[in-house]
């Protein structure tokens, strides 16, 4: 019963004009400082009519507002209603691409910034993860390299492998912050990696990297593991260097095409 009453009196009636972006502020307020919780149902839309004093068209659009930005789920029958939405690392990981795609990261700025988590998750991994994790990185990396060993590699399915391996790493670091931010990371955008799986000069180098990084953590050698990640970003920035030599072009100006 209190908890009904503090959903009765958690919203204020609200100013004609932009009445609709008015409610879908108060209630995302009350979403974000925990008033409201994942799985809990709005109030009705008479009862949210009445709080907010306004008409049934301004609540819908509020509601549809606060559904396309992933916050509500509507459902219908006996138990319908407008419900708070349990946001998931998907939801986040679609935003990040989309923000990405209307503000480019530098190149360098995204490389130098893998390269730090990297180093730090495979630290964390090589501390709290159990051997038969390690051992299964290990098998994978060795699949990947097999896959890109190939006369005609599947790209497609090595780089859906090397998103497994990056987030199998992360969850081995036992931070679910970590693994999280990977998963969006993988989801969201790339470090270029694609820019060496797709030469042929460098795909077989990066690849065997890949394996050496993994045998190194299975066998509890940090500075070995380290070194094998270092000298990745070092191929990949060697790889994108030439690529946008040969086009005369800057290297964001050739990544930003090549993506395309």
């Amino acid at each position: 019963m209190p908890h009904d009453i503090s959903i009765q009196t958690m919203f204020i009636p609200v100013q004609a004009g932009r009445a609709s972006e008015e409610v879908a502020l108060q209630i995302e307020a009350a979403i974000m400082d925990g008033r409201l919780s994942p799985g809990e149902r709005l109030p009705s839309e008479r009862e949210m009519q009445s709080q907010f004093g306004t008409g049934r068209g301004v609540v819908r659009e509020a509601i549809k507002i606060l559904k396309q930005k992933g916050l509500l789920e509507v459902k219908k029958g006996a138990k319908g209603g407008a419900y708070i939405r349990q946001m998931d690392v998907d939801n986040v990981s679609e935003s990040l691409a989309l923000f990405l795609k209307q503000n480019p990261v530098n190149p360098e700025k995204l490389i130098e910034f893998r390269e730090t988590i990297d180093r730090t998750i495979t630290q964390l991994a090589i501390a709290h993860a159990d051997q038969t994790e390690k051992d299964e990185l290990f098998k994978e990396a060795l699949r990947l390299e097999s896959m890109l060993r190939e006369d005609e590699p599947d790209f497609i399915a090595s780089s859906e492998l090397d998103r497994k391996l990056n987030i199998m790493l992360a969850h081995m670091a036992r931070n679910p912050l970590f693994e999280w931010i990977m998963h969006a990371i993988q989801m969201g955008f790339s470090s270029h990696d694609y820019a060496l799986y797709e030469d042929a000069t460098y795909r077989e180098r990066a690849a065997a990297n890949w394996s050496d990084t993994a045998r190194a953590i299975a066998e509890g050698e940090l500075m070995r593991a380290l070194a094998f990640i270092g000298h990745h970003y070092v191929l990949l920035r060697q790889c994108i260097d030439e690529k946008a030599a040969l086009t005369n072009e800057p290297d964001a100006e050739f990544l930003q095409k090549d993506e395309q």
